[in-house]
C-alpha cells in the first residue's frame, strides 16, 4: 500500500486488513474486540514535505519511492494533504514560477496548516537568503495567507512567526494548541480528534491523579487533566515543552505541572534513586498517582519504564508501533491486563497503524 498509488474504494478492506492483523498479533495477550477508527479516504493530511524538483524554467513538486529512492516521482498535487495545503500548492508553484527571487536554488518546501485553517510554509534553500528574497516572501506570504519560514544552512528568516495555532472542539471545550515549525505534531488531525476521545472515554472514570510522559506539545494533556485531580507531565524536548508550556496556558488547564524530563530521569525520581533541580518546584510526594499515561516513540518504553508502569492502577498507552506496543503490553501480563484496545488508522495506504490499550491492574 502507498499513498503514491491510492484508491480510495478500497480503503475499507485495507483498514480491515490491517486490523485483522492487530487482532491476530495479539491475541495471545487477551486483546478484547478494538474500537476502530477510520480516516478521512482523502485530504487527511495537516504535514507534507517536497523536495523541488528544477527542469529549465520549469519546476514540480518531488517525493521518492522507498523501493527506488533515486527515481524522483513529479507531482503537481497531493490528494491525501488538507484542502489547505491542497489549495496552496499549485499556488505556490505560480509563484516561484513567476519570480526568480524565491525560485533560484530552492531545495524543498514543508507544509504545516491546522484545521482551523492556518497554514505555514517552510521553503529550503541551497544559497543565502537576501532582501530581495524577504521582499517577495512576503509578497507570497501576503497573496497565501501564510506564514513563511525562509531557510538556508546557518540562517533562518522568520517572517512574522514560526507556528499556527490549532483550535477545534472537543467535549464541549474549545482546544487551542501552538504548533512550532520542526516540532512534531500529529498529522492526521481527524484521527487525532478521535484519539483523544477515545483516550477521554477510558481515563473518565480512573479518577485520581495522572503522570503523563513524552507529553509532546501537550496534545493529550489538554484533553485528558479536567479528568484527574492533578497532572505531572514530563517531556524531554526543549521545544515541545515550551509549546506544551503555552497550550496549557492558552486553554486554562490550571492543575498541570510540567517538567523537562526524560522517562529515565522520571523513573528514577519517583523511584528515590536521583534527584533533579527541573523538579525542584514539583512535590512528588504530594502525587497520588492513579494512571500512567503514555505516547511513546517507535522504541517504545525501556526497561526503566516498564518498571514504573507496574507500580500503577491504570497505564494508558497509545502507540505508533504495535511490535514495541506487544513487547511492552507482554512484559505487564503478569501485573496488568487488557481492559480495552483501540486501533486508529493516521496513515492510510501504508503498513502503518497506531494503537491504543488500557492496561489495569490484575
Amino acid at each position: 500500500m502507498t499513498f503514491l498509488a491510492l484508491d480510495p474504494s478500497r480503503y475499507p478492506d485495507q483498514l480491515a486488513a490491517k486490523v485483522a492483523g492487530f487482532k491476530t498479533a495479539f491475541a495471545p495477550l487477551g486483546l478484547p474486540e478494538p474500537a476502530v477508527f477510520a480516516s478521512a479516504p482523502l485530504n487527511y493530511r495537516l504535514r507534507a514535505e517536497f523536495r523541488i524538483w528544477h527542469q529549465g524554467d520549469d519546476l514540480a513538486y518531488a517525493m521518492f519511492d522507498p523501493a527506488n529512492p533515486k527515481r524522483p516521482i513529479l507531482m503537481a498535487d497531493f490528494p491525501v494533504a488538507c484542502s489547505t495545503i491542497s489549495t496552496a500548492m499549485p499556488r505556490l508553484r505560480a509563484f516561484l514560477l513567476a519570480d526568480p527571487s524565491l525560485r533560484q536554488r530552492l531545495y524543498a518546501v514543508e507544509f504545516l496548516a491546522t484545521l482551523s485553517g492556518e497554514l505555514l510554509l517552510t521553503l529550503i534553500y541551497h544559497r543565502r537568503l537576501d532582501a530581495a528574497w524577504e521582499a517577495a516572501a512576503r509578497e507570497l506570504a501576503g497573496q497565501l495567507g501564510a506564514g513563511i519560514i525562509g531557510r538556508s544552512r546557518g540562517q533562518k528568516v522568520v517572517l512574522d512567526r514560526d507556528w499556527v495555532l490549532e483550535s477545534f472542539a472537543f467535549q464541549g471545550r474549545e482546544l487551542r494548541y501552538q504548533q512550532l515549525e520542526g516540532s512534531f505534531s500529529q498529522p492526521n488531525g481527524g484521527v487525532n480528534r478521535q484519539m483523544l476521545g477515545w483516550a477521554a472515554a477510558q481515563a473518565a472514570a480512573l479518577g485520581g491523579d495522572l503522570l503523563e510522559l513524552y507529553c509532546g506539545n501537550g496534545n493529550f494533556t489538554v484533553a485528558l487533566a479536567p479528568l484527574f485531580r492533578r497532572v505531572l507531565a514530563t517531556e524531554v524536548s526543549k521545544s515541545s515543552v515550551q509549546a506544551a508550556r503555552y497550550n496549557l496556558a492558552a486553554n486554562g488547564i490550571a492543575n498541570t505541572a510540567l517538567a523537562r524530563l526524560s522517562s529515565d530521569e522520571i523513573s528514577a525520581a519517583l523511584a528515590g534513586r536521583e534527584s533533579f533541580a527541573r523538579l525542584r518546584d514539583i512535590d512528588l510526594a504530594a502525587y497520588e498517582f492513579s494512571t500512567l499515561f503514555v505516547d511513546p516513540p517507535r522504541s517504545g518504553l525501556d526497561a526503566a519504564t516498564v518498571d514504573l508502569a507496574r507500580s500503577f492502577a491504570n497505564i494508558l498507552y497509545i502507540s505508533c508501533n504495535p511490535q514495541t506496543l506487544y513487547g511492552n503490553a507482554a512484559a505487564l501480563q503478569a501485573s496488568h491486563r487488557i481492559a480495552a484496545a483501540a486501533a486508529f488508522d493516521q496513515f492510510p495506504y501504508t503498513h502503518h497503524l497506531e494503537c491504543g490499550l488500557l492496561l489495569q491492574r490484575r
